[in-house]
């Protein structure tokens, strides 16, 4: 009998878990649904997109964003589920927006192409993530102390304007986005586990937050492989 319960309870652990994880792999879906509208609609409307991304409006836009990241991420545990849910709702919305510059940038075959390449990247380091045993935490922090050397190469690029360093970052951004994918995945389990007996609020945060996450993973992963395959518009 201890062993059945001992089973039943195990059962029911890993069906909290796979319903959390379903709700972040949801969320960040749909936030990629709202920011490809947004990119789209933006990069498409010439007149909308001379409003949006450029001139100050643009670094407005950013420095928004930046903000609601840092506000989500610092006080999830403060702010209810809902407001939460609205924020992150809201960044994907603002970044869809500063996203627009790509259709502008590249003929929509190679967006489409990249955005292929990186779901299927992305798919393989979630399954790694979800399924490995081995504690990627080690590796996770490798990769963010690598993620704050590939902001500062890419900072200094922006004065120097040197291709070589240009492409040494793309595809550090690369590697680093496609190994903190697996890293985010494994934590974002862990947490689940860890909140596995709380109430709605709490897992719809867990959900919130992960969602957030793998979301910045995929967009970076995007952006830096759409600079390889991306094929810009004459």
């Amino acid at each position: 009998m201890y062993r059945e319960g001992l089973s039943f309870d195990r059962n029911r652990s890993e069906v909290s878990v796979t319903s959390v994880m379903a709700g972040v792999y949801g969320w960040m879906t749909f936030a990629l649904a709202i920011s490809g509208i947004c990119a789209y609609l933006v990069g498409t409307t010439p007149n909308l997109t001379k409003s949006l991304l450029t001139g100050g409006t643009y670094w407005v836009l950013i420095i928004a964003e930046v903000v609601l990241v840092m506000v989500i991420s610092s006080m999830i545990n403060k702010m209810s589920a809902a407001l939460a849910t609205a924020l992150f709702v809201a960044y994907s919305a603002l970044n869809g927006i500063t996203l627009g510059f790509i259709f502008l940038a590249y003929t929509m075959e190679s967006i489409a192409l990249t955005f292929f390449v990186t779901a299927g990247t992305f798919a393989v380091m979630a399954v790694i993530g979800t399924v490995t045993k081995i504690d990627l935490s080690k590796f996770g922090s490798i990769m963010l102390m690598a993620l704050i050397g590939l902001i500062i190469a890419s900072l200094v690029n922006m004065f120097i304007r040197s291709s070589a360093l240009y492409w040494v970052c793309t595809y550090a951004g690369v590697l680093i986005f496609t190994g903190l994918t697996a890293y985010d995945v494994q934590t974002i389990k862990r947490l689940c586990y860890e909140t596995e007996g709380e109430g709605f609020e709490v897992k719809r945060k867990v959900a919130i937050i992960g969602a957030l996450s793998l979301y910045l993973d995929f967009v970076n992963l995007m952006l830096y492989l759409l600079r390889i395959f991306g094929g810009r518009k004459n």
